[in-house]
């Protein structure tokens, strides 16, 4: 190949990268031009749904444009974020997913998508606390009496949950393994089913979100006795935390965090994540967030680079307590 030659070829291959680049800035100074679609891959109604539209509510205040949130739901969430990775890279095609996008690569194997390799991250949205709760007729008091009753009727103890790799699931295993005891562990079809029996005496205790335990709690129809975590919460100041009592290194939380189809454009993604960094700093998003005893994360955790390095972190932290659990990829 002469100089002359290669040179043309180079100047060819610049001047093609400039055009593509000055047509994505292009499009993403128009962009949104039309409706968003926002994929929350879990039943309408649920704690999930609700937390996505809330959000989609205060984006579209930002951007302009209505953000539609659509549930197809199933596989563990699998196939409405499947759906968001075959979309287009346009920025009109957006998936709010929570803990199971971390744990959907360690359970499900063919998994149709990569979490890390086919998204873009705009950014964090929420870190939820998780609650220990017990039938209201269980006969321990506090908290104390409660860690004391597990241990010592662990083999009689039914503990529900959500779904094999929901939070439920993985705050189930997590007691369990803090607790050195072993329960029967009961699935459900999602977290309501599992809180209706457990208000009804069917299952014996339960860990799950305060979006989904709150109301119970609140009604008296169960007993809460420890938040899953370090701290209290604002929302049941009179709750302590497991580590209060004694059961030391447990902290789980559900967070949800808002992904694009890999290959949207920096433009558009930023754009983005500057909306959601709006909405988490929005007081109607606060003030209902705060009415279900959870928290949206602060602005500087509204971003692509804290979404990313939280996913990769909770695959690596979760990954040892399923392999531990005897749970794989099937």
């Amino acid at each position: 190949m002469n100089v002359r030659y290669a040179h043309k070829l180079l100047l060819s291959a610049a001047l093609s990268a400039a055009a593509l680049f000055q047509s994505a800035s292009a499009f993403a100074q128009d962009y949104p031009s039309r409706n968003i679609t926002m994929v929350m891959p879990y039943a309408a109604g649920g704690p999930g749904d609700i937390i996505t539209r809330l959000f989609a509510s205060a984006m579209q205040k930002q951007l302009g444009q209505t953000i539609v949130v659509d549930n197809p739901a199933g596989a563990g969430g699998s196939i409405g974020t499947a759906k968001v990775a075959r979309s287009a890279p346009d920025g009109y095609t957006l998936l709010m997913i929570h803990i199971s996008h971390a744990t959907n690569v360690l359970m499900i194997k063919n998994l149709p998508y990569s979490p890390i390799d086919d998204f873009e991250p705009i950014g964090l949205a929420t870190v939820g606390p998780m609650v220990v709760t017990g039938r209201k007729d269980l006969p321990t008091k506090d908290a104390k009496e409660f860690i004391a009753y597990i241990k010592e009727n662990a083999s009689k103890i039914s503990m529900g949950h959500a779904g094999i790799g929901s939070a439920s699931h993985l705050c189930s295993l997590m007691f369990m393994d803090a607790l050195d005891v072993k329960l029967t562990l009961v699935p459900y079809k999602g977290a309501a089913p599992a809180i209706n029996d457990l208000m009804g005496g069917q299952i014996d205790i339960m860990c799950d979100q305060t979006t989904s335990t709150l109301p119970a709690i609140s009604g008296g129809r169960i007993k809460a006795y420890a938040v899953a975590g370090t701290k209290r919460l604002p929302g049941l100041p009179d709750l302590p935390s497991l580590t209060e009592v004694g059961v030391k290194g447990f902290d789980i939380s559900i967070w949800f965090g808002l992904y694009a189809p890999k290959g949207t454009p920096k433009p558009i993604i930023d754009k983005l994540s500057a909306a959601l960094a709006a909405a988490v700093v929005d007081p109607e998003v606060k003030a209902k967030l705060d009415s279900i005893s959870t928290a949206p994360v602060s602005p500087d955790m509204a971003v692509p680079a804290k979404l990313r390095d939280h996913l990769k972190n909770e695959i690596e932290t979760l990954r040892p307590l399923l392999l531990k659990s005897g749970i794989t990829p099937n």
